[in-house]
This record gives C-alpha cells, sequence and structure tokens, in this order.
C-alpha cells in the first residue's frame, strides 16, 4: 500500500493536504480489480474533511482501450456549519458503473469516463450522471513514456436525475511528469462551479498505476 500526498488550496483553509492510495491489480489480461483510499484534510497537518474508499471489479476489452467496471464506495464527510467550528457528518454508500475509453489523434491522448452512480446519503437516495473527458499531450517527446513532461486537461460535468439537474462541473489545467510506468505526477489550476457558487484551488496529484 502506499500512501501519497495531494494537497489543494481551497475556500476552507489557505492548504490543504489529501492522501490518496490508487491500486490496480491485474488478474489477466482482461479483469481488474481496483481499489481507492482518499484522506482529504481541511489543513496541512489535520481537520479531517473526508474520507473516501472505493473499490470495483473491470472487466478491459477492444485491445486494452476500454474498460468496464462495476464499483463500490463509501464516503464520510464533515462539513462545517455554517461559520462555525461545529461539523456535520454525512455518511454515504455509493454503487456505480463505469466505461472508460482511450483515443489517439496524433499525439494526444483522450480519455472519456462514463459513470453512473447510485447514492445512498444517510436516509436520502440520489442517482447521478457523470462525463470526464481529458486530453494529454506529451511536451518532450513524442509519447507519454518514463521520463516525459505532459500537459493535461479534462473537464467533467456532474449531472443529478432529480429536479435539480446541474450538479457541479470541474475544469482542469495542469503539467505532468511521468516518472516511470507506475507513477506520474502533475500540479494544476481547477475551477468547480456549482448551482449557486464556484470554487478555485491549486492542485498538486500523486498518480500510483500498478
Amino acid at each position: 500500500m502506499l500512501m501519497l500526498p495531494f494537497m489543494a488550496i481551497s475556500q476552507e483553509s489557505n492548504f490543504g493536504n489529501w492522501l490518496i492510495y490508487i491500486g490496480n491489480k491485474k488478474l489477466n489480461n482482461n479483469w481488474n480489480i481496483h481499489n481507492e483510499i482518499q484522506y482529504r484534510n481541511y489543513d496541512a497537518i489535520g481537520d479531517l474533511e473526508q474520507l473516501l474508499l472505493r473499490t470495483g471489479l473491470g472487466y478491459t476489452f477492444n485491445e486494452g482501450k476500454n474498460n468496464a467496471l462495476l464499483g463500490y464506495g463509501y464516503i464520510s464527510s464533515k462539513n462545517y456549519i455554517g461559520d462555525t467550528d461545529d461539523k456535520l457528518t454525512v455518511n454515504e454508500h455509493r454503487i456505480f458503473q463505469q466505461l472508460t475509453s482511450k483515443q489517439k489523434v496524433g499525439i494526444v491522448g483522450l480519455n472519456h469516463r462514463y459513470r453512473f452512480e447510485q447514492r445512498f446519503v444517510e436516509s436520502d437516495f440520489k442517482m447521478r450522471f457523470r462525463y470526464f473527458l481529458g486530453v494529454t499531450v506529451p511536451l518532450n517527446k513524442k509519447v507519454i513514456e518514463a521520463k516525459s513532461i505532459y500537459a493535461s486537461v479534462y473537464n467533467e460535468i456532474f449531472l443529478n436525475t432529480k429536479s435539480s439537474i446541474f450538479d457541479r462541473n470541474r475544469v482542469y489545467a495542469g503539467i505532468g511528469y511521468k516518472l516511470n510506468n507506475s507513477v506520474r505526477l502533475e500540479a494544476g489550476y481547477m475551477n468547480q462551479f456549482f448551482e449557486t457558487s464556484s470554487r478555485d484551488q491549486f492542485n498538486i496529484i500523486s498518480f500510483i498505476n500498478f
């Protein structure tokens, strides 16, 4: 198990810290198990914001270009109540179905992710659709491989199935470095806007793929 830092500047704190573990266990040429742990803090050294646990069973097809995954997630959020120091704990159990697709257009890599979530938030039930479009472009090599620097941008939209359809949208742009076939790092800017508000933050992200 590897725990890596994720740091963000957000509205709740001038400096936040996320500890992330992402694992992908290949069972054979087609099947894989995905595991993920995210421990998110409002501050650099504490003040828990959210704990996210996610796992799933995936099937890869079309010569490795597509992956279908059925997963489960548990999310425990510690939300501040107004401008006070008091927090409200909100627990969520989530089932999700996901399809990812990879494409290449010249040196440009495209990553599509379609995710449908069934969310059990305390006594409420919600459903949500998410579409993610990511674009990567190598900067110092023709392909993204070990010791590559690359540009990364993405947009992800979240849509509810109930009255308020629009939930949120995330736009991101950053620069990444791939250390080897398993590890890459990114730093970038993300704007996340909701129906009635928005948030800007600077992200430093560590990715691990097995």
